[in-house]
């Protein structure tokens, strides 16, 4: 499941390129290899076992050496915040901070494509994460706090470069699939989301519901499917918990589609 899930996740494209999003670099590397033999504690929640994938796949390449992970910033025993990665790229030291989301887009939300993206349980947006890179989790490197923390790595936070490494899967409504993204990469669109009201349309569809962690993964066959009715049971319990699971539709000719289920 391990391999499924690291190739989905390499398949996973960046959010943006360059340094056209608020003028946060994203992070520039081509993967060598979509096979992965390490363990990773199945306990982890998502974003830290996406993390795991992230070292890996830097660790094979011969330009790039990790220094430091995961590293707490703490004063007088308060935590002021984590730097995800300290690395050397060709030799020049980058502080990367890594971000995996899936998220919806709403344009009842906001007025830009940017604030348009919500988290599908709308308990987070794309809008709160770039703010949160850039007011507090990117200047953390130059805290006064972190200088001791940098010094012993014979770092000085002046010669790092800051890069995000920022992958997301969109949704779109699924009456508006054929939206063209003008600031965000379209590559990262991956379905389209729907609620109960739209959910007769898909009654001779076959559905799977996979957990969490396999939300990374590229749908494929060799699941054991829902029917209709069986499906209709399972989603009024998510509706009630006002929670939206990802879920993999089976259409009639077969194609196979990565979509939300939104309880809103």
């Amino acid at each position: 499941m391990i391999q499924k899930r690291y190739e989905g996740f390499l398949n996973t494209p960046f959010l943006w390129k360059g340094d056209i999003l608020s003028n946060l670099n994203s992070f520039k590397i081509t993967s060598k290899s979509n096979k992965i033999d390490i363990n990773i504690d199945e306990k982890l929640c998502l974003g830290k076992y996406v993390e795991r994938f992230v070292s890996f796949e830097l660790e094979q390449h011969k330009n790039i050496s990790i220094l430091a992970e995961n590293i707490q910033i703490q004063d007088n025993k308060i935590t002021l915040g984590e730097l995800d990665c300290l690395l050397l790229k060709n030799n020049k030291p980058i502080h990367l901070e890594v971000v995996y989301k899936f998220y919806v887009y709403d344009t009842s939300i906001g007025k830009t494509e940017i604030e348009h993206f919500i988290g599908p349980n709308r308990k987070d947006s794309l809008k709160e994460k770039i703010t949160k890179l850039k007011d507090k989790q990117l200047p953390l490197l130059h805290s006064n706090t972190c200088r001791n923390y940098l010094k012993a790595l014979n770092l000085k936070s002046e010669d790092i470069a800051q890069q995000v490494y920022f992958k997301a899967q969109l949704f779109v409504p699924i009456s508006n699939q054929d939206i063209q993204l003008k600031t965000l990469n379209n590559d990262c669109i991956s379905g389209f989301y729907i609620n109960k009201n739209k959910l007769d349309q898909f009654n001779d569809c076959k559905f799977y519901i996979p957990k969490k962690k396999d939300w990374l993964i590229i749908p494929h066959t060799n699941v054991k499917w829902l029917n209709f009715n069986e499906f209709e049971v399972v989603a009024k319990d998510y509706f009630e918990q006002q929670f939206s699971p990802l879920c993999w539709v089976k259409l009639k000719n077969g194609a196979l589609k990565k979509i939300f289920l939104v309880w809103w």
